[in-house]
């Protein structure tokens, strides 16, 4: 039996929902899961806005453990707890081998796992984990960067909210450059994403998420890499339809 994933899967468990009438069991992504199997490396969650994705990604998290804001299993702050209780309802189906090393990022909460490390650092670990530079000094890019850089160890498994949303290009393939390293060092992926970049990573699992459910996808076949190829290979016509006036 392979240690990776460390994470094989999740199911729903139905008979314990009481009604798929309210959030967050009544988005289509939820209401239509039964059970879902992970990469070994690398799982990939794809979706328009409001699909349920990032929901879905954090009731994931909080199962395994770890904070609903991000960062690691030993962080408990709560800035406002707006989290969903999907988690109750989610069974894990994990390997045998425990992972040594985790963290979930999201980005729309990052700031306030910035702000949570610099208080309770004792002087040590900024220095030790964090690349010796508060992130709060750092543009948001930059500590996104920092972060997978100096704080993810191997041995790992990461889980990532839209982490595109503060990297440019250049730094999305950085990215991609450290993910290799890591899964090189026993390391899985869970990332949510809209990036057609991030979503290239060889032999990626990728899940489309949409008002039908959750289906697997190759690359190629995803909505965002059609629109970006589209649009890169050839702009002019699509912005001449986005552009045009509507006279009747």
């Amino acid at each position: 039996m392979e240690a990776l994933p460390y994470l094989q899967s999740i199911s729903l468990k139905k008979d314990k929902i009481q009604s798929f009438e309210r959030y967050p069991f009544s988005i289509p992504a939820v209401r239509e899961l039964s059970s879902l199997h992970f990469g070994k490396n690398v799982t990939i969650f794809v979706g328009e806005n409001g699909s349920g994705k990032s929901t879905l990604l954090e009731a994931i998290a909080v199962s395994l453990g770890f904070n609903a804001e991000g960062g690691t299993r030993n962080f408990n702050f709560s800035t406002r707890t707006t989290h969903s209780e999907l988690h109750r309802h989610l069974k894990l189906s994990k390997s045998f081998k425990q992972f040594k090393d985790g963290f979930f990022l999201r980005a729309e909460s990052f700031y306030n796992v910035a702000s949570n490390i610099e208080d309770i650092d004792d002087g040590t670990l900024i220095n030790s984990s964090y690349g010796g530079k508060s992130l709060h000094a750092q543009s948001h890019g930059e500590s996104f960067l920092s972060l997978m850089m100096n704080r993810f160890g191997g041995n790992g498994l990461y889980l990532l909210d839209e982490p595109e949303a503060a990297l440019s290009p250049s730094r999305q393939l950085s990215v991609l450059s450290r993910m290799f390293q890591l899964i090189g060092q026993n390391s899985q992926f869970i990332i949510a994403t809209h990036s057609p970049i991030l979503m290239a990573y060889p032999n990626a699992l990728i899940y489309q998420i949409d008002r039908n459910g959750i289906h697997k996808v190759n690359y190629v076949e995803t909505e965002h890499y059609e629109i970006t190829k589209a649009f890169l290979n050839n702009p002019n016509p699509m912005l001449r339809e986005l552009f045009k006036h509507d006279d009747t």
